[in-house]
């Protein structure tokens, strides 16, 4: 991941994406690389075959309620996807997704972003431009802290990295 600047094609979904429509229950076992086959197919069916490297998750409310395992985070981030945006995350699941190193960011109106629009999105300064229809939005940006974990490929490998620094000294 760039440090800060992510431009891709939006994927758009509505309100209330449960961690079951995003990955299935009875795929959760399966290891990163396979899983990725399934990622938000109980939302649509053709993600998988559609999503490019790169692409942005673009949803309403509520997205990621419902279980708080990490596949359903894991399988957006295993089939490409840079980032997720939404009007309002479940909580566990928006820490999922740091804790793995995918980036996620609360924008309240979502409305104005299309499904196939290109969107090119500064981490930093929370401004996401659609370049489709030249229209900027604003949210918070991600702070220093997290984008250490999303740098670093997520929480683990941060302290894993930690770790080994310290037993270098």
């Amino acid at each position: 991941m760039n440090e800060q600047h992510i431009i891709g094609t939006v994927h758009r979904f509505g309100d209330n994406i449960n961690t079951d429509l995003i990955c299935p229950g009875q795929y959760m076992e399966l290891p990163n690389d396979k899983i990725a086959a399934y990622a938000m197919i109980g939302a649509n069916a053709d993600f998988p075959k559609k999503v490019q490297i790169g692409d942005i998750i673009v949803a309403g409310k509520n997205f990621g309620s419902g279980s708080s395992r990490e596949t359903a985070p894991q399988a957006i981030k295993s089939c490409g996807v840079s980032l997720v945006i939404a009007e309002f995350f479940a909580r566990i699941f928006y820490r999922n997704c740091i804790n793995i190193g995918l980036p996620v960011l609360i924008l309240p109106d979502t409305s104005k972003i299309n499904d196939g629009d290109n969107l090119e999105v500064n981490l930093r300064t929370g401004e996401i431009r659609n370049n489709t229809s030249g229209e900027v939005h604003l949210c918070d940006p991600i702070s220093e802290r997290v984008m250490e974990i999303l740098n670093a490929g997520g929480l683990i490998p941060l302290l894993e990295h930690k770790l080994l620094v310290s037993n270098e000294q």
